[in-house]
């Protein structure tokens, strides 16, 4: 096993290991390689880059650059959510994983709202199906990756400040 991903494998036989592959690749690449995880992150595919963060922060690269690429691809990740509602197919949507039942939550919590909403696209479970459906509702596109930017930052930002205050206890 590589030295920073887990060994248990949940999501099925050589789902792990591919994980890991995709970790430490991730990993050895330093600000590129976080930008590309929360990439992958922002998207509709799973993927941990709070903990490729952690790991180059702990390994000497610097807060404020892991935060800026963090925050960047994960935003640019989630606009890729943005695009797929943009074309306008529910049934595309619910084969990419995103159930009817997360676009109904989201419609409901965007009702009456505009792209500003696209601050909660950080949230875990619903904020996918947000910018999705931000994206069927053709939502502004400039104020809809503001807004997302903004709330991913301050995810990252969060994230960082929690890590470095638990390594200061120790």
């Amino acid at each position: 096993m590589g030295r920073y991903a887990p060994a248990v494998d949940t999501a099925g036989p050589g789902t792990g290991k591919r994980m890991e592959t995709i970790t430490q690749f991730c990993i050895d690449w330093g600000y590129w390689g976080l930008f590309l995880s929360a990439f992958i992150a922002g998207s509709i595919l799973p993927f941990s880059s709070e903990a490729v963060m952690v790991v180059l922060v702990r390994m000497g690269l610097d807060p404020v650059g892991c935060v800026a690429a963090a925050s960047l691809g994960n935003a640019l990740g989630g606009m890729t959510c943005y695009w797929i509602g943009s074309l306008g197919r529910t049934e595309w949507i619910t084969r990419l994983g995103v159930s009817t039942r997360q676009l109904a939550r989201a419609r409901k919590f965007l009702s009456g709202r505009g792209a500003l909403m696209a601050f909660f696209a950080f949230l875990p479970t619903i904020g996918e199906a947000i910018a999705i459906v931000l994206g069927l509702m053709r939502s502004n596109v400039w104020i809809t990756a503001g807004s997302m930017l903004a709330g991913k930052t301050l995810r990252y930002i969060v994230v960082m400040a929690s890590f470095e205050g638990v390594l200061s206890l120790f």
